[in-house]
């Protein structure tokens, strides 16, 4: 009994020193971070209900009105709720997709996080995996561009950056999602809040480019959808570009 026990704990041991958390846990930044925001996240998601060992999250970045919005729930939950919204500090090119490289445009479309990069010339950053294959139907085939990140440090040539006291809890809430087994963390990032007005607009300045109404009408469905049931749909990319969404009842 004594020897399943002792094994069982190193078993556990292993575990915990192979977790994604404590790799990053290596990194002085991230130690900084989390002490510096771990009890203010405890208490952002006990009013939510959400306990941070089943945590699963969702971002949303809107380019005019220069928000990212941060959405969490339990694994068991079906629905997720806003925990909070995070101001990008600088902006870059313009509304419409990112299509080559050089153009500082913020992609627009769906993506999710790739790469964290707990030692960035950015304090700390968040990889979005640009160019998706939507982006590869209509972007330049030989350089569309890449290196697309959320981060600190308010500088950017197409990123989404916040200030470095944000990114510490932000990179946190998703340190903790991937470490719970969050495969892919979604990123969907629009030109702005998708509202029926707005759209309208949008479709009305732009009517003579169709690469980006495309784009929008898909970011729409998948707008309104989430609005209405609080649910992510199931997004498929296909060979002509544009997107297959399955929205969740």
């Amino acid at each position: 009994m004594k020897l399943v026990l002792t094994f069982i704990l190193v078993l556990q041991s292993i575990s915990m020193s192979s977790s994604f958390k404590s790799q990053q846990l290596k990194y002085s930044r991230v130690r900084e971070a989390y002490a510096e925001k771990e009890n203010g996240i405890l208490k952002l998601l006990d009013n939510k209900s959400i306990k941070i060992d089943e945590l699963e999250v969702y971002l949303r970045a809107f380019k005019f009105g220069q928000k990212i919005q941060l959405w969490g729930k339990n694994k068991s939950d079906q629905k997720f709720k806003l925990i909070k919204e995070y101001k990008v500090c600088k902006k870059s090119g313009k509304l419409g997709p990112k299509r080559k490289q050089g153009d500082l445009q913020v992609p627009e479309g769906f993506y999710y996080i790739d790469r964290f990069n707990p030692a960035s010339n950015f304090h700390l950053s968040l990889g979005i995996n640009y160019p998706n294959q939507s982006d590869l139907f209509w972007a330049d085939k030989t350089n569309p561009g890449g290196d697309i990140f959320i981060h600190g440090s308010c500088v950017t040539v197409g990123c989404l950056p916040i200030t470095d006291d944000q990114i510490k809890e932000l990179y946190i809430f998703c340190v903790e999602a991937k470490n719970n087994g969050q495969k892919k963390i979604p990123v969907h990032i629009f030109p702005a809040k998708l509202s029926n007005k707005n759209f309208d607009v949008l479709v009305s300045k732009h009517k003579e480019d169709q690469d980006k109404i495309t784009v929008w009408k898909d970011l729409k469905s998948v707008y309104d959808s989430f609005n209405k049931t609080r649910q992510i749909p199931k997004v498929t990319f296909l060979k002509n570009g544009k997107h297959l969404i399955e929205s969740k009842q």
